[in-house]
């Protein structure tokens, strides 16, 4: 077994909003091991992102609670208890994260070689050392003409190879955690799959460890070593690629899996899709937060949250 690097202890995450205090993600636990990687799945609004920006601290103080009795422990040390300076200085060069929309996560206003170099502030290198490496890691993320481009500002570059840009950004420091959001989101089926290709070798190349969170169970199966469910703030399944794939126990599991189209399906065959909407996280479910959706849900199912 590799050291275990990352470990999330009943991770509680609440906003203050104007209608009440909504529950985002409700006391999940989960590790991560070197050189492993990790899916967080799920529909919109489950609480995937929450999640990890909160490992991160990204999420802002003014409107967020983070629960009492959560431990978010990187090697050991509580990163929920640290100082903002003491998280500069671990964002980006020990855990680094890729955005969900790199057009909005990218400055217009600064070229993309300057963005890449402004991320290696942390190794403390001379300008003419952080050109250098940048424009490395734009030939290493496979994006021609480099020296080029590393001129050129985001709005030059089509999706792809903005998100091959963001890419270069949260590796340039070669982290120990990457944490993916998304990171094919509004991209061709093709340039997907380069994507996820291009993202997988640098973790070999680095022995990082990957948090990808996504709710493209494609993406998933050819990628990640663990996945973990989550529905309204929990995680309500989790297991090795072949258990949820093949062995998978949980309703909504089942669900997310049945609305992927299958490859050997019909013209004729209607694509499944789940009815109903996920609940209100202002006012929680004392039980199963699924069991309204459920076609397998019994009356205890309302009352008692289920191992």
């Amino acid at each position: 077994m590799k050291e275990k690097i990352l470990e999330v202890k009943n991770l509680e995450v609440s906003f203050k909003t104007y209608a009440g205090i909504s529950h985002a993600v409700r006391g999940i636990d989960f590790n991560l091991h070197k050189g492993e990687t990790l899916a967080i799945v799920g529909e919109s609004g489950c609480g995937k992102t929450v999640s990890s920006k909160a490992i991160m601290r990204l999420l802002p103080e003014s409107n967020t609670i983070i629960g009492e009795n959560s431990e978010v422990l990187f090697h050991g040390e509580d990163l929920l208890k640290k100082s903002e300076n003491e998280m500069v200085s671990i964002r980006g060069s020990k855990i680094s994260m890729i955005f969900q929309d790199p057009m909005t996560s990218l400055n217009p206003t600064m070229t993309i070689g300057k963005q890449i170099m402004e991320s290696l502030i942390h190794r403390q290198i001379s300008k003419e050392e952080a050109y250098k490496e940048a424009l490395e890691m734009l030939q290493l993320v496979k994006i021609p003409n480099a020296e080029k481009r590393m001129k050129q500002y985001p709005f030059e570059f089509s999706g792809g190879m903005r998100q091959r840009a963001m890419i270069a950004i949260a590796l340039a420091c070669k982290p120990e955690i990457l944490i993916a959001d998304e990171p094919t989101t509004a991209l061709d089926v093709t340039i997907q799959a380069q994507i996820m290709e291009l993202i997988g070798e640098l973790q070999k190349e680095l022995d990082m460890a990957m948090i990808l969170v996504t709710h493209d169970l494609g993406v998933v199966a050819s990628v990640a070593d663990k996945i973990q469910v989550m529905y309204a703030g929990k995680i309500v399944e989790r297991g090795d690629v072949r258990e949820i794939f093949y062995q998978s126990t949980h309703p909504y599991t089942r669900a997310l899996l049945d609305s992927v189209p299958k490859i050997h399906s019909t013209n004729k065959e209607t694509l499944y899709s789940l009815k109903g909407t996920p609940p209100d996280l202002i006012n929680p479910p004392v039980g199963c937060s699924f069991a309204p959706r459920c076609e397998y849900g019994m009356n205890i199912c309302r009352k008692k949250y289920p191992e």
